[in-house]
């Protein structure tokens, strides 16, 4: 027997992802004799160390390794050599593939090394983002506050809506190209009148999708970033908008879109619009000329995607990088100073590390502000355009979108995915991330980008992806409508008009509850994190050293009790026989939830 498990304190302190210049120690035991040990580390794509395991009493191997030469990822396993007749044979123990206890390899090759994240600092986020429940608004859809209610300044050559109950519809030319864009015009106006119903709701902080001047209605084609789409009124509004929401103790974050910008910017501008003059496509001596990347100037350009509305900008570009985050008169300079509270970053993986770690760099200029990712994967291990990212090394994001939790729930809650696999997919991205990362994620069940949760779990599992994400480590973020029972699949369905008229009270409820128990629970917030399951079961501990909140999700149709099953702890701690004997004789029905509390 061999035996080592990266989850569990005996085996291996600290947990999880470590800081530059922390020593880990590790503990492997077997109940083989004679037997030598090695602890093997490879560097990402660099350099394989050894380091002999001392046999502090039979049976059991330590070393303690200090890593002190840099952040970045390291992959570790063992080396065994056991006695035989026929001399040593060599053997080799590693990860299973997702972490905690181990597997017996006979080929180094075959090797499935454990990941170790080290990061050079902590990124921990303003106490206001850390205790939030945020919302994400899709302004064209959310609301029109004119009080006549006609839409502000609509575009040349699009389609309004007739109704608000219309479902989105993209017109276009037989080439898929977008003929004519369609609004239906909200606006920062109709946000900040609906700022009550959002506190009512249990919402702390707003993310807003794009609301710098663009041509599209989701203006991720910005043609200005120091201007407010008029359409969306203007900066003194936004600017109310803010004082509102500060004054209501709200926050709120912008979506910075620096990987490309619309073919008709004032940057690019290749209809003209700001003049025959202005811009790259117009003029060779251009200042945006070297932004961009022609291969047959003007109409042959790189675009992102391949999307020729969107060019793209070279963002290893000194100037660019200037106007984006510079010191003075920069596009974050000045909306900083007027007075938004961070940034959520578009299509993260289109921008160079240190790129990001400019704006960041910007950031901790000023207090209190948060700077978030798109990020789709485990940003921990991402690899983008051949390279290994450093986004959550220290220095760069605070936090990502948390799109792995979002397939987690959708595959648990739709029974596509077991108790087990789950339990151990959530365990290994917390064993990948920094601590302070784990907690800063932005949770999120649907997206401007996503299909709505509602068309993806039905009715039936919808309470309980709402519970799920509120209750795991991370921010919570209510995509706009959600609480309101819209549906829809991809774009543009999912970005239907908000529908005043007709909320459901049953969802809003369910989101209104969690918001508020949120607020309550300090363990939901702060607490530490584990899990457990069962054969249907999955169970969720979030504590600290005053309570435990216990949180159980069963996701099939059949009523599960406690005391038949077998429960399976994923780490060793200390307050599990409480959690045995307050789940022992309860019962928990088919697709349904419960929550219990241990104070001490």
């Amino acid at each position: 027997m061999y035996y080592y498990n990266s989850w569990e304190a005996e085996c291996k302190e600290p947990f999880g992802a470590i800081k530059v210049g922390q020593t880990m120690k590790v503990n492997f035991k077997t109940d083989k004799e004679k037997v030598e040990v090695k602890f093997i580390i490879r560097r990402d794509f660099g350099k394989r160390y050894e380091f002999p395991m001392q046999e502090v009493k039979e049976g059991e191997f330590k070393v303690a390794v200090p890593f002190d030469v840099g952040k970045g990822l390291y992959f570790y396993y063992f080396e065994i050599l056991e006695p035989s007749d026929w001399g040593k044979i060599k053997q080799f123990y590693g990860c299973s593939g997702i972490g905690g206890e181990g597997v017996l390899y006979s080929n180094e090759n075959d090797v499935k090394p454990y990941q170790l994240t080290v990061f050079s600092k902590e990124d921990l986020a303003p106490d206001w983002y850390r205790d939030a429940v945020f919302y994400q608004i899709f302004p064209d859809r959310f609301y029109n506050g004119n009080d006549d209610g006609k839409i502000s300044n609509p575009k040349p050559n699009s389609f309004i809506y007739g109704s608000n109950s219309d479902t989105p519809f993209y017109v276009k030319y037989e080439n898929g190209d977008i003929a004519r864009w369609d609004f239906f015009g909200g606006n920062l106006r109709g946000i900040s009148k609906k700022i009550p119903y959002l506190k009512e709701l249990g919402v702390t902080a707003i993310y807003l999708n794009p609301i710098f001047s663009g041509t599209s209605n989701h203006r991720y084609d910005t043609n200005d970033y120091l201007v407010i789409d008029s359409m969306l009124g203007d900066e003194a509004e936004f600017k109310v908008l803010l004082d509102k929401l500060h004054q209501e103790g709200m926050h709120l974050i912008l979506d910075g879109v620096f990987s490309h910008v619309g073919k008709n910017s004032r940057y690019f501008n290749i209809n003209g619009d700001f003049g025959d003059n202005e811009g790259a496509a117009k003029n060779p001596n251009s200042p945006y000329f070297d932004w961009f990347k022609f291969n047959d100037y003007p109409y042959d350009y790189k675009s992102w995607w391949g999307i020729k509305d969107l060019p793209e900008i070279d963002k290893d570009n000194e100037s660019f990088r200037q106007f984006i985050y510079g010191e003075k008169d920069s596009v974050l300079a000045k909306w900083n100073d007027l007075g938004v509270d961070g940034w959520r970053l578009d299509v993260a993986d289109e921008l160079p590390d240190d790129f990001i770690q400019g704006i960041r760099e910007n950031l901790d200029t000023y207090s209190e502000k948060m700077l978030i990712g798109e990020i789709w994967e485990d940003a921990s291990n991402k690899i983008s355009y051949g390279a290994r990212r450093n986004y959550i090394l220290g220095g760069s994001l605070q936090g990502c979108m948390n799109y792995p939790f979002r397939d987690i729930i959708i595959h648990f809650v739709n029974n596509q995915r077991s108790s087990h696999d789950v339990a151990y997919q959530l365990m290994n991205l917390r064993e990948n991330y920094p601590k302070a990362i784990f907690y800063n994620n932005l949770n999120n069940l649907g997206t401007h980008d996503t299909e709505r949760i509602l068309t993806m779990v039905g009715d039936e599992n919808n309470s309980l992806a709402i519970s799920m994400m509120f209750v795991l480590p991370g921010v919570p973020c209510i995509y706009y409508g959600d609480e309101a029972g819209l549906d829809g699949g991809k774009d543009p369905e999912n970005r239907k008009y908000f529908p005043w008229g007709d909320i459901s009270q049953e969802f809003y409820n369910l989101y209104q509850t969690w918001s508020k128990r949120r607020q309550e629970e300090v363990t939901l917030r702060h607490g530490e994190f584990s899990v457990f399951f069962t054969d249907k079961v999955l169970g969720i501990l979030r504590y600290t050293s005053d309570e435990i909140f216990i949180y159980v999700v069963n996701s099939s149709k059949e009523q599960v009790n406690f005391g038949e099953e077998k429960i399976t702890y994923l780490q060793k701690l200390s307050f599990l026989h409480d959690v045995n004997e307050k789940l022992s004789g309860l019962t928990i029905s088919g697709k349904s939830s419960l929550n219990l509390k241990i104070k001490f």
